[in-house]
């Protein structure tokens, strides 16, 4: 996945065409049913490009796994959203989740969600992957 950003990312483009491509390499992982980002407008994440259905449109700072990981500025496996108390359920058919912020001069500036309707999808792997990315896609901002 890094290899595919590292290749699609174009810092002449505006940002969202960069993050409109890169949720479509995400979206193209296995086992994974939505791919996107929260953008950061004060303390309030905005729903930027994505892939997969129709999505909350606004999270509050704190709220959600999204806002959580705003929030704390760190990443935030889920392997059971059930279990995640204060999950914002935009879909049913999502079960497990990864959210991962995007960081430029200590501030969040947006976070990388993605979904998928398995259990237990996420891993130490796929978090290092993505926290890759998302130093990259931190200097577009």
């Amino acid at each position: 996945m890094i290899k595919q950003v590292k290749a699609i990312i174009d810092k002449s483009l505006p940002l969202m065409s960069n993050l409109s491509n890169v949720s479509a390499i995400l979206f193209k992982q296995e086992n994974i049913n939505w791919a996107g980002f929260y953008l950061v407008d004060g303390d309030t994440l905005y729903l930027g490009p994505f892939q997969g259905d129709v999505a909350c449109t606004r999270i509050p700072m704190g709220k959600g796994v999204c806002g959580t990981s705003f929030l704390k500025k760190e990443t935030i496996i889920v392997d059971d959203v059930t279990k995640f108390k204060g999950h914002i359920a935009c879909s049913s058919l999502s079960k497990s989740e990864i959210v991962v912020p995007i960081i430029k001069n200590n501030q969040v500036k947006a976070v990388i969600d993605i979904d998928s309707p398995v259990l237990n999808r996420f891993n130490k792997n796929d978090k290092d992957q993505l926290e890759e990315i998302s130093k990259i896609l931190g200097e577009l901002f």
